[in-house]
C-alpha cells in the first residue's frame, strides 16, 4: 500500500493538500468526491464514464499522464473552460507516479 500527496485547487480557489491511497482503484474525480471538495451534485455527475465533463480540471504540474481516450477526447470538445491542460478527473488513475500531481478543478458549468 502506498498513499500519495496531490495539491488540488477548488472551484473557491483554495488549496488542499491531499492524501490519496494507490491499492483503492480511484480516480482523481472520487479523490475530489471523498474529501467533498466540490459542492455534493456538482462533480462526477455521469458517475465517472467520461460522459458529462464535471470533473473537468487543469493540470498545473508536469507529470506524465495517460494518453487522452477517444471518449475524454469527445467530451473535452464539448465542454466549456476548456484549456490546453484540461483532463477529466475521471480518467486520471491514483498511481504511486501521480505523488505530487497539482491540479484545479475547473469552473461549475
Amino acid at each position: 500500500m502506498q498513499d500519495i500527496n496531490i495539491k488540488i485547487i477548488d472551484r473557491k480557489g483554495d488549496v488542499h493538500e491531499v492524501v490519496a491511497p494507490t491499492d483503492m482503484a480511484m480516480n482523481l474525480m472520487e479523490v475530489v468526491r471523498s474529501y467533498e471538495l466540490a459542492e455534493e451534485g456538482t462533480i462526477g455527475v455521469c458517475g465517472g464514464m467520461a460522459m458529462c465533463a464535471s470533473c473537468q480540471c487543469y493540470v498545473k504540474s508536469t507529470h506524465e499522464l495517460p494518453e487522452i481516450t477517444d471518449d475524454e477526447d469527445a467530451m473535452l470538445a464539448e465542454a466549456f473552460h476548456v484549456k490546453s491542460n484540461s483532463r477529466l478527473g475521471c480518467q486520471i488513475q491514483m498511481t504511486p507516479e501521480m505523488d505530487g500531481l497539482e491540479v484545479e478543478l475547473a469552473p461549475e458549468i
